[in-house]
């Protein structure tokens, strides 16, 4: 996830419009006025990232359109404006049913996406939503409120073992997607803050492990009195650790994370005792109900317009709940037994 400098949302817009208006030009616009058979419908699936969440929600996808019989298209947008346009002008050419996205951005993503809206194509926003009234239907699992699990555990935490004191550092991705980031780490925010001795002394953008590490260690070098550290994402959670580690400071410093990953359910049962809990999200569900939602869209019949699925909180203080959830999540990422 590579950010180089501000994204020009009003150029990839025009650019949206062009590229849209050429297809029209060729291809022409259908409105059907009967749903197609399943045989015949085609899906199309946009993610943002390669880490393991959007492969489970695109083993849930999968899943629900092999059951229906359905064509799923996949694609990844790498986090790129200009790419998530081309795909979606892509998707509107080859005439799919519906596109299944995770916008990059809540305002910049709507105008490509309502073009496709506009010739018919439903469209159902998963992980990060519009601002737009026009998605059919939008999953995720809350950003506050994985925040706040998070939050929560690191107040128990601090509570149980710090005297309701901590000095806490915070590793966020507001840089790649603003909005959930702010969701997530104000979530956070809003639990620890509960304790009057609990202070936030520093915070920085890292998502990337690389990144993280390196932003991590600054501020724990920047401000030796952190004891506690927070990552908003799977990738900083893991940099955040890796940091810790490296700093020396095991034991002394622990983390909070959110998301999941093999890595991360590794790191929890590790014996260096560094990280405490993360929240992971339900993405196999998540990929699932978008396709189930998707078709019936296409078909007419109604559905939630939004859906916000609780996280599952994984804590060392119950290690037992994470060896389970390990290995449901081997045999997800087709590593277990079947």
């Amino acid at each position: 996830m590579t950010m180089k400098g501000k994204i020009n949302w009003r150029r990839a817009a025009a650019i949206a419009v062009l590229a849209c208006g050429a297809g029209l030009l060729i291809f022409g616009c259908e409105n059907k006025e009967h749903a197609p058979a399943a045989q015949n419908i085609k899906l199309a699936c946009i993610i943002i990232d390669e880490d393991q969440f959007f492969h489970l929600v695109l083993f849930g996808m999968r899943d629900a359109a092999q059951q229906a019989g359905v064509e799923l298209l996949e694609a990844n947008s790498d986090n790129k404006p200009d790419k998530e346009i081309e795909l979606v002008n892509t998707y509107v050419v080859r005439k799919v049913a519906a596109i299944l996205i995770s916008p990059l951005s809540a305002k910049g993503s709507v105008a490509a996406l309502k073009l496709a809206y506009d010739q018919g194509i439903k469209i159902l926003t998963y992980n990060t939503a519009l601002d737009a009234d026009f998605a059919a239907a939008h999953i995720e699992c809350s950003p506050t409120y994985l925040g706040q699990q998070t939050g929560k555990a690191a107040r128990e935490y601090i509570e149980r073992n710090l005297g309701g004191k901590a000095k806490i550092a915070i590793c966020a991705f507001k840089t790649a997607v603003p909005e959930q980031s702010n969701a997530r780490t104000d979530g956070f925010k809003s639990e620890v803050g509960k304790l009057p001795g609990v202070e936030i002394v520093a915070e920085q953008d890292a998502w990337l492990p690389e990144s993280a590490v390196k932003k991590v260690g600054d501020m724990l070098t920047a401000h030796p009195e952190v004891n506690i550290v927070y990552a908003a994402n799977e990738g900083g959670t893991i940099g955040a650790v890796l940091a810790v580690k490296n700093a020396g400071k095991a034991g002394r410093i622990t983390v909070f994370g959110t998301d999941c990953s093999e890595q991360l359910l590794q790191m929890l049962q590790a014996d260096d005792n560094v990280l405490q809990a993360i929240t992971s999200q339900r993405p196999v569900e998540i990929g699932r109900l978008a396709v189930e939602r998707a078709l019936k869209v296409i078909k007419g019949e109604p559905v939630e317009k939004e859906t916000f699925l609780p996280g599952i909180l994984l804590s060392r203080a119950d290690l037992e709940g994470v060896k389970k959830f390990a290995a449901q999540f081997k045999e997800w990422t087709g590593q277990g037994t079947r």
